[in-house]
C-alpha cells in the first residue's frame, strides 16, 4: 500500500532545556529508520508565561514530554483555544463531581471526581481526523502523572473506562480513537481503510503518538507543569501499540504494560486466514461440541506436569499436546475428531507459515475457542479480523473474500505491503532502555486470540539483541489465562489500569516502582476470585521461571509456591 503521508514544513523552534525524565526527540519513523519527527509546536498565536513560579526560565522544546512554558495553571474552559500544529481543541468542560455518560451510550460511570474533560482532533495529514480526549484531575489533586491508554481490535472508540479509572485515581490521562469511528455494538471492522492509506497510518502508529505529545501540551497548559512521569497500558493491539511506542517513539512514555501484543500483525492475521480457509474445507469445520473433549486431553497429559493436578497448564512448553489420540476410530461423535477436523486442529497447535500456534489448555473456557475460532456454527465466527484485514487493508476490495486466499502469495503480499506500518517486531530497544525506559509485558498462556508463545518469541529476541534486557524489562505468562484475561487460572493482577494496590499484586504498581523508585519487580501474586471472593492465588514469575508448589500446604496459596528455573 503506498504511503502518501504528508511531510510537513520544519518550524523554527525554541531552544529548549529538558530536566530528567523529560522526552526527546525520537529518531525512529516509519521503517525505524532516520527520519526528521514533526512535532506539536505551538502556533506564533499562541501566547505563554515565560517564568515559573520557582523563578527558572523555560523554553518550549521541539517535543512533547520537555520543560514547556506554560507556567501558570489556566482554567478548563480557556484550553478550548489552545493552538497546537494540526490540533483543534474541540470542548474542554469542566465537570463537576458524579457519573459520566459515554457519548457511545451504555451504563453510566459513577463517582468521578471533578475534572476538566478535553476533547480534540489531530489532523497531520489533509486524510487524518484522529479523535482523542484528555481528562484532567483538579491541580490540588493531580499527583503529577499522565497515564496513556491503547485500543483493542480495529480501535475506533475512546477507552473511557480507562480515562475513568485514571482521573478517579488522580492521573492526567488520555485515549484515542486512531482516526476512524466504530459503530458501538457493532462487530470490528476495517472498512474505514478503504481507499484511505494515510488513516491505516494513523491506526498502525501515529494516533497514539500524536496523542501522546498533544495530551503533554494541554496537560502542561493545564497544570502549569508537565508530567513527572509518563505511562501506557494496554492489552491484544494495545499491546502492540505499546510496542510500537517502546521501538519508534521511545520518549514518549517512562514506562509501558503491554498485553497479549498482537505486534506481528500481519503474520498473525495471515494465519487466521488460513485457518479460517481451513475451517471451510469439507469437514474441516471444528465444532464446539469438540471444544470439551480438547480441553479434557490437554488436561490428562499436561495438567500434571507441574506436580499440581488443578485443571491448569502451568508450563505448556514442558509438555506437547497430541490430538491426534482423539482421532475417531468409528462412527464421530463429539468425543473425538475426524481426519478433516484433526487437521484444523494441528494448524490451530502447531501455526502456520512459521507464525506459533495456540497453547494447549482453555480450549473450552466460556468466550475462548468458541468466540475467536469455532463460533456457533460454520461460517458463524464472532470475529473475523482476517477478511477484513486483507479486504480492506491488504487488497482494497471490498468483493475480497476468503475463497481467494493463497498462503504464499498473500503472505507475501501482507507482509510488503503493511508489516512497515503496523508491526512492532523490532526487538532492538536500546533507546528506549538508554532513556531509563521500563517495559513489563505480560501474556495468557490459554489466549485463543494471539498465541503466547508469540510473546516468548519476541523477548526471546529481545534478549539477543538489547543486552541486559532484565534491567529494564519484564516478561511474565500467566497460566490459565485467556485474551487479556479470564480462564481457569489466576489471572488478576491489575494490568489494565492504574495502581491499586502494591507492587507485590499489582502489575501497574510493580512498573511504577520499577520507573521511580528504581525496584526491579520480582514474581507478582494473581488472584482467581469467583463470586467475589479470592479463591486461588498464584505467583507470577518473571520468565523463564515458572511457579513450583513448594510440596506442603495449600496449592491454592501462593505462600506455597517459589519461582524456578523450568
Amino acid at each position: 500500500m503506498k504511503n502518501n503521508a504528508e511531510k510537513p514544513t520544519p518550524r523554527p523552534a525554541a531552544v529548549a532545556t529538558i530536566p530528567p525524565n523529560r522526552t526527546q526527540i525520537n529518531t525512529k519513523y516509519r521503517n525505524n529508520e532516520p527520519n526528521p519527527e514533526r512535532t506539536l509546536t505551538p502556533t506564533p498565536s499562541t501566547t505563554y508565561s515565560q517564568k515559573s513560579p520557582a523563578g527558572n526560565w523555560l523554553r518550549l522544546a521541539v517535543i512533547g514530554l520537555c520543560s514547556l512554558p506554560f507556567l501558570t495553571a489556566a482554567p478548563c474552559e480557556s484550553l478550548k483555544s489552545l493552538a497546537l500544529a494540526h490540533t483543534s481543541v474541540l470542548t474542554a468542560e469542566a465537570r463537576q463531581p458524579g457519573p459520566f455518560t459515554s457519548p457511545n451510550g451504555g451504563r453510566p460511570i459513577p463517582n468521578l471526581p471533578a475534572f476538566c474533560r478535553v476533547t480534540g482532533a489531530l489532523k497531520p495529514t489533509p486524510d487524518s481526523d484522529i479523535r482523542f480526549e484528555v481528562w484532567l484531575p483538579e491541580a490540588s489533586t493531580w499527583n503529577g502523572k499522565f497515564q496513556g491508554y491503547g485500543n483493542g481490535g480495529y480501535a475506533g472508540d475512546i477507552a473511557y473506562s480507562g480515562l475513568a479509572d485514571a482521573v478517579a485515581h488522580n492521573y492526567a490521562t488520555a485515549s484515542t480513537d486512531t482516526g476512524h469511528q466504530s459503530t458501538p455494538g457493532a462487530p470490528p471492522d476495517a472498512k474505514w481503510a478503504l481507499d484511505h492509506p494515510e488513516k491505516v497510518v494513523d491506526f498502525g502508529y501515529r494516533a497514539i503518538h500524536e496523542t501522546a505529545l498533544a495530551a503533554k501540551h494541554i496537560i502542561a497548559a493545564f497544570y502549569g507543569d508537565a508530567p513527572t512521569h509518563s505511562y501506557f497500558n494496554s492489552c491484544s493491539n494495545g499491546g502492540r501499540q505499546a510496542l510500537m511506542e517502546a521501538e519508534r517513539f521511545p520518549a514518549d512514555y517512562d514506562g509501558i504494560v503491554a498485553g497479549a501484543p498482537a505486534n506481528d500483525w500481519t503474520r498473525l492475521l495471515t494465519a487466521a486466514a488460513k485457518l479460517k480457509a481451513l475451517m471451510a474445507q469439507p469437514g474441516g469445520y471444528l465444532s464446539p461440541a469438540k471444544l470439551p473433549a480438547l480441553q479434557a486431553g490437554a488436561l490428562a497429559q499436561c495438567d500434571a506436569k507441574d506436580r499440581v493436578r488443578d485443571g491448569v497448564i502451568d508450563n505448556p512448553q514442558a509438555c506437547r499436546f497430541e490430538p491426534s489420540a482423539l482421532l475417531c476410530k468409528g462412527p464421530e461423535t463429539d468425543a473425538c475428531l475426524t481426519a478433516p477436523q484433526l487437521q484444523t486442529v494441528q494448524a490451530i497447535y502447531n501455526g502456520i507459515n512459521g507464525f506459533p500456534g495456540l497453547s494447549a489448555g482453555g480450549e473450552a473456557e466460556p468466550g475462548a475457542w468458541d468466540a475467536w475460532i469455532t463460533g456457533d456454527g460454520p461460517g458463524q465466527s464472532r470475529t473475523d479480523f482476517s477478511t477484513e484485514f486483507f479486504r480492506y487493508m491488504v487488497y482494497n476490495d471490498p468483493s475480497w473474500t476468503i475463497e481467494k486466499f493463497d498462503l504464499d502469495r498473500d503472505a507475501k503480499t501482507a507482509d510488503a505491503r503493511l508489516a512497515s506500518i503496523l508491526n512492532s517486531t523490532n526487538p532492538d530497544l536500546k533507546a528506549f532502555e538508554k532513556r531509563g525506559g521500563k517495559l513489563i509485558l505480560y501474556h495468557g498462556w490459554a489466549d485463543p486470540a494471539i498465541p503466547a508463545l508469540n510473546t516468548v518469541n519476541f523477548f526471546i529476541q529481545m534478549d539477543k539483541t538489547t543486552p541486559d534486557t532484565a534491567s529494564f524489562a519484564r516478561l511474565y505468562m500467566v497460566p490459565g489465562m485467556g485474551h487479556c484475561g479470564g480462564g481457569a487460572g489466576p489471572n488478576q493482577f491489575n494490568a489494565l489500569t492504574v495502581p491499586h494496590s502494591d507492587p507485590q499484586h499489582d502489575l501497574d504498581a510493580a512498573l511504577e516502582a520499577w520507573v521511580e523508585k528504581g525496584t526491579p519487580p520480582a514474581d507478582i501474586t494473581a488472584s482467581k476470585v469467583e463470586k467475589g471472593k479470592i479463591t486461588r492465588t498464584r505467583p507470577l514469575c518473571p520468565y523463564p521461571a515458572v511457579a513450583r508448589w513448594k510440596g506442603t500446604g495449600s496449592t491454592d496459596d501462593a505462600a506455597n509456591f517459589s519461582c524456578v528455573k523450568p
